[in-house]
């Protein structure tokens, strides 16, 4: 089971138009989301760093680790994300493992590309 059809057949969608702030690095996080429709760029410094397509994830480490956002959510085109909380989260890893699979993948995903990212720049 993806993640996008976990979330697809849900009303509780927040629409986002492109350019609007989802969240910004530094804030407290409450919810994670998936995106059911559109792209976000995820920013670090102002940067970007990743383009999270629909059925992926993002600002799951917040739930995860309780520290402030490690990066800012920006739109690239219009989207429909649905929000999922702590407690939602922590159902979803427990009755749902492939959900928590699709969360470690992202993350060590991610974190390879960061590596990528990093060790591009030392040469």
């Amino acid at each position: 089971m993806t993640t996008i059809s976990l979330f697809s057949n849900t009303e509780d969608f927040v629409s986002f138009s492109t350019g609007q702030v989802i969240f910004k690095e530094g804030d407290s996080g409450k919810v994670m989301y998936a995106i059911i429709e559109g792209e976000v760029d995820i920013l670090v410094g102002g940067k970007i760093i990743d383009t999270v397509v629909a059925g992926g994830i993002l600002g799951e480490m917040a739930l995860i680790d309780t520290n402030p956002r490690s990066a800012t959510a920006i739109p690239k085109t219009s989207c429909k994300v649905v929000p999922i909380s702590r407690r939602h989260f922590s159902f979803l890893i427990q009755h749902t493992p492939n959900f928590a699979l699709e969360v470690m993948q992202v993350m060590a995903n991610r974190l390879r590309h960061m590596n990528a990212q990093f060790e591009t720049k030392k040469e």
